[in-house]
């Protein structure tokens, strides 16, 4: 798989790499930091009969994997939503896919999504936290809202509205790029898992926005 060149960025002293594969490098702690990866989806639609091409799950698993061969991150951290629902038959990809890299350690924030028995995960190593802070950075699935984020201790990483703005060409087509949000005491993450839908959001002019095109991160003025 050919890996896009990413976007350095420098937020709070903490060099961050935007990658076009929708998950951030985190330099200092030597992480990776992913949002939304919907993990299971295509198994719940396929159990309710919606076709859905089978081989969905295994590509972002194996983005993950490149991803972590490239980068070689001592810690995956997942801002919610990892897996998409109910156990069903995509959970033994993952089962197989975390017995490679066994000594990675991985953190995952719950999300709305994340219904699956706790045990589950902690067999596999995965520590469940509903939000935790790691240096500048406090981690979270759901964005706040400006009046908390007043009184938060840490800049918010989240995920969980699968952000994207959307671009007008000359002759005013128009197409929605998934994107990196950063705020300014808050970014949201785009969703890693590619079968999700994007919500084009409003910005102030203080926002910086990174769109996704391919495999590419463009900064957008």
């Amino acid at each position: 798989m050919i890996m896009g060149s990413g976007k350095s960025f420098n937020l709070l002293n903490q060099d961050l790499l935007l990658l076009p594969q929708r998950a951030v490098y985190w330099k200092q702690e030597n992480a990776l930091i992913a949002a939304d990866v919907h993990l299971g989806k295509v198994g719940h639609f396929r159990k309710a009969g919606i076709a859905v091409p089978r081989d969905m799950e295994q590509n972002e698993l194996a983005v993950l994997s490149d991803l972590i061969f490239e980068h070689k991150p001592e810690k995956l951290i997942l801002l919610g939503d990892f897996f998409h629902s109910d156990m069903n038959a995509d959970w033994d990809w993952f089962i197989l896919w975390r017995s490679q890299f066994p000594k990675l350690e991985i953190i995952l924030i719950r999300g709305n999504h994340d219904i699956i028995d706790d045990s589950h995960y902690l067999q596999l190593n995965i520590s469940l936290h509903e939000q935790l802070l790691i240096g500048p950075f406090l981690m979270l699935h759901h964005p706040l809202t400006d009046s908390k984020l007043k009184d938060t201790e840490g800049y918010v990483f989240c995920g969980h509205i699968h952000p994207g703005v959307r671009l007008i060409g000359r002759g005013r087509q128009s197409i929605t790029l998934p994107c990196f949000a950063f705020g300014q005491k808050q970014v949201v993450l785009p969703s890693f898992g590619k079968f999700t839908g994007k919500v084009a959001i409003r910005s102030s002019k203080s926002d910086k926005i990174f769109a996704i095109a391919k495999d590419k991160v463009l900064t957008i003025d």
